[in-house]
């Protein structure tokens, strides 16, 4: 059951030219009810009638923490929260991503990274393998880098530029991984020589999940998507967020999603 509170900012953070890191005081019967992928809205000052989605980065104890970038008058006026300042947050909202997979690869692309920190966490905290493959535009866009490496087997960078990892699109780092050749050697026979198939979770922008999808349905292996869309209620009672599925039916991705099975998404919509 989603909650409404007056959470204060314990601390924020710029952490780089683009992005800022909130992490909010919300006490342990919001956080408790946390789950991987789901987010918050947040009220962006008095002048603005509609809340602000932000997917949820991290939790512990009664904080939560978001990562945002500025892409509007609101997140604007929310980049220049102190510690000490309140905000009007509703949460958590919306269904998230399964992490009861034994191997998981998150693939992020952007201001879609923060929301799968959260995802490695909880799982490699239960013992999952984790693997990551995060784009950036370039250098200055990079962050949480630092973070993923502490909770993934193995982390793979790329940008648009070249300016941090190597040249060219996290796509392509997931057909690597998907066809990367079985473990040599003695030291583990756990799969036979062949490599358990993960399953993929990504969060990015619409293209780069589109091809992730497709790589997804190439290779035979399970892949879950967090979509993006303009919210207006964030509950699932205005059509501001419907999205139209394979089927041809339509919801809503605040209460049916953010996340969807990649099968599920209406691709060429």
């Amino acid at each position: 059951m989603p909650i409404q509170a007056l959470c204060t900012v314990a601390e924020a953070v710029k952490l780089n030219a683009f992005a800022f890191s909130l992490t909010l005081d919300v006490g342990e019967e919001l956080a408790g009810q946390v789950s991987c992928g789901q987010f918050i809205h947040i009220k962006c000052g008095h002048s603005r009638l509609l809340r602000r989605p932000i997917s949820i980065c991290d939790w512990m104890g009664d904080t939560l923490r978001v990562v945002f970038e500025v892409r509007g008058e609101g997140t604007e006026w929310l980049s220049r929260r102190k510690a000490g300042d309140k905000l009007d947050v509703l949460g958590p909202l919306g269904r998230g991503f399964d992490v009861s997979g034994k191997k998981l690869l998150v693939v992020g692309g952007g201001i879609g990274v923060p929301p799968l920190l959260g995802c490695a966490k909880y799982a490699a905290s239960r013992g999952g393998e984790v693997h990551a493959c995060l784009g950036f535009r370039d250098e200055g866009h990079l962050m949480l880098t630092g973070d993923f490496a502490e909770y993934c087997r193995c982390l793979h960078v790329i940008s648009d530029d070249g300016s941090t990892g190597r040249k060219g699109f996290v796509t392509e780092l997931v057909e690597e991984f998907l066809t990367a050749e079985a473990c040599a050697g003695d030291a583990c026979t756990a799969c036979c020589g062949a490599p358990a198939r993960p399953v993929i979770l990504a969060c990015g922008p619409r293209p780069m999940l589109k091809g992730v999808a497709a790589l997804a349905e190439r290779y035979g292996v399970p892949c879950q998507v967090s979509l993006e869309e303009r919210m207006g209620c964030g509950v699932g009672a205005c059509l501001v967020c419907a999205c139209k599925t394979a089927d041809g039916r339509m919801k809503h991705v605040c209460k049916d999603g953010p996340v969807f099975d990649s099968r599920e998404v209406d691709w060429n919509d």
